[in-house]
């Protein structure tokens, strides 16, 4: 056994025990050779099968209820007003949208249905009108379907609000460093988020946040970031990879390639054993050849489209699970 196996073999062990990597272990990891992915991915996966279920994959869904006219300046982000991008523009949708939404997503087979607006925070009307959707999905209609939102800077308030209408999850992505996020926003601080986050647990919400990568980010940042939910002990990750949209600022970045991102999942997995990790954004374009290598270290794959771009034949997604002999997830309620 040479250092690179004993090394990938002893923080497998370590997150096993669920103690810590520092931020030295976590770089390495992002920088093993790699001839040595497979024996990263068989430990990754080794760990997922620990903490979950093995071989079970959630599918998840989202509907994009407001777009576009967004007062932020995410660089990456195709919905920013400041960008001419070719996006609908429109306000929120109505409530009967939402439940289409919701059917869909039952109809994938989805466990998961993420509620998401564009902007900073959605108004108080806003709030009440989600509120009122989520009532609808899980009271009346009684889908057999999670129902989260993602929807900004919310206040305390208005998370109890969702929370007794039937929402159990937030999604609210830092999506990179503290130390990198003035590069890619400048409307609104990282620690507005941090603090958001926060404020998600302090009222009893599960929380889903995640990251995007290939951004022009530095591996220090991706281990930043990493380590950040794992202090934070957040419930779930999106993985999100760069998709380049013309007209933004980020239309040249430089992405990353499938045997990196097979090293940056496998870092999130060893530092957040606990954590659900979901295959979103960019998966399909990044991954191409190895998603099945992917799916081993993950629970979860984002299904039926993302906010401005479509994804892909979700008969692909089931035929992925068959060859790997995974199953999709039954639907567990909370």
């Amino acid at each position: 056994m040479d250092s690179f196996e004993k090394f990938i073999i002893d923080m497998g062990e370590k997150a096993l025990r669920y103690e810590p990597l520092t931020k030295e272990e976590a770089l390495a990891v992002l920088r093993l050779p790699d001839e040595y992915i497979a024996l990263l991915v068989y430990t990754a996966q080794k760990v997922r099968n620990a903490f979950f279920s093995p071989s079970k994959v959630e599918f998840c869904s989202i509907i994009n209820a407001k777009s576009g006219a967004c007062s932020e300046d995410c660089k990456f982000c195709a919905q920013s007003k400041f960008y001419k991008t070719p996006i609908n523009i429109y306000a929120l949708v109505p409530k009967e949208e939402i439940m289409e939404g919701a059917y869909r997503g039952v109809e994938f087979g989805a466990n998961r249905y993420c509620v998401v607006l564009s902007g900073k925070k959605a108004s108080k009307e806003e709030v009440d009108k989600i509120a009122d959707a989520v009532r609808e999905i899980k009271h009346v209609e009684k889908l057999p379907i999670n129902v989260c939102v993602s929807a900004g800077t919310l206040d305390e308030e208005e998370l109890v609000k969702l929370k007794s209408a039937g929402v159990k999850r937030i999604n609210h992505n830092l999506e990179t460093s503290e130390r990198f996020f003035p590069s890619i926003v400048t409307t609104h601080t990282w620690r507005e988020r941090y603090e958001t986050i926060k404020r998600i647990k302090a009222v009893g919400l599960s929380t889903c946040c995640g990251g995007i990568f290939g951004m022009g980010e530095t591996d220090e940042d991706r281990v930043a970031l990493a380590l950040t939910y794992r202090e934070l002990e957040v419930d779930s990750i999106p993985l999100n990879f760069l998709m380049p949209i013309e007209g933004t600022p980020m239309q040249d970045a430089p992405g990353v390639g499938p045997l990196q991102a097979l090293k940056i999942i496998a870092m999130f997995r060893l530092t957040n054993p606990k954590a659900e990790l979901r295959l979103c954004g960019g998966r399909e374009q990044t991954l191409r050849d190895f998603h099945g290598m992917a799916v081993l270290m993950t629970n979860a794959m984002m299904v039926g489209g993302y906010l401005t771009r479509a994804g892909r034949d979700i008969k692909k997604d089931y035929q992925l699970l068959k060859d790997i002999n995974a199953e999709r997830l039954q639907r567990v309620f909370e």
